[in-house]
């Protein structure tokens, strides 16, 4: 009896039986195994509901006063009416601290008699901020100018008529007299060039709308805008831009030096 059972419950008897009793039972037996069902997630991954986020708050604006303050007071009076080392700013305008700002010529270490363009100290919300607060000392002074589309044909007449004696025919700048020189032009945005025409800086003089218009003055703006893209010279040798009768000149004394040169040596063989 022991034998029979053991031969009945032989494995592959037992897999028969089983595919047979699924069979009978249907096909709810037979159904899939039911979905695994995903981890719950935790409080810490969802925000509660309900809560905002957070507001992202914007920079504070500059404060030109204390900008000026802590930049300007010392030479020019705590209310622009000017000192021993510096003149007064009331009634200067705008143009006029925006161009000294802009280009790193103000604020300065120590008293000189020309200074120089260098990088801005100040990012451009500070600059408006310093502008917006001397402008309130009163007085009135050229607005900061507004550069539209420029004429280059006019521009060079303009810019040959009055800007070439001292910057140079192609904006490179020249010594003037007692010290001062005439910077070059090719760092100068339009603005910056409508500023500059609009106020005289240093040595150059004031080009008000009765003697150069709106219009002029972006005609000549364009035109340094094009000198600026022309620096790189893809034509040769700048010679440092003397300009073209300085650069003639040069070519002439190098040509006429190399054939006396020549005609040195051609002597000297037919005398050997």
């Amino acid at each position: 009896m022991a034998v029979w059972t053991h031969r009945w419950w032989h494995p592959a008897r037992a897999a028969t039986a089983g595919a047979a009793l699924a069979l009978a039972a249907g096909p709810a037996a037979l159904a899939a195994p039911a979905e695994v069902a995903p981890p719950p997630v935790t409080a810490a991954l969802v925000a509660p509901a309900g809560v905002a986020p957070p507001p992202v708050t914007a920079a504070p604006a500059p404060d030109g006063e204390a900008l000026y303050r802590q930049n300007c007071a010392s030479c020019h009076g705590d209310r622009g009416q000017g000192a021993q080392r510096g003149p007064s700013l009331i009634g200067v305008g705008a143009a006029s601290v925006d161009f000294q700002v802009g280009t790193g010529r103000m604020p300065i270490p120590h008293e000189v008699q020309q200074p120089r363009r260098a990088e801005p100290v100040f990012s451009a919300d500070e600059i408006a901020a310093l502008v917006a607060h001397v402008t309130s000392f009163g007085g009135g002074g050229p607005a900061v100018p507004r550069v539209g589309p420029g004429r280059l044909p006019t521009g060079r007449e303009l810019f040959a008529a009055n800007c070439a004696p001292c910057h140079g025919g192609t904006g490179a700048g020249a010594p003037l007299t007692n010290g001062w020189i005439a910077p070059p032009l090719y760092d100068a945005t339009a603005v910056q060039v409508a500023e500059a025409v609009r106020v005289g800086p240093g040595l150059m003089p004031v080009f008000p709308s009765q003697v150069l218009t709106d219009q002029q003055v972006d005609d000549l703006a364009a035109y340094v805008q094009r000198l600026r893209s022309e620096r790189l010279d893809r034509g040769g040798n700048p010679l440092g831009r003397l300009g073209p009768l300085a650069e003639g000149l040069v070519a002439w004394v190098v040509t006429l030096g190399l054939l006396v040169a020549a005609a040195r040596w051609l002597g000297r063989r037919a005398g050997e």
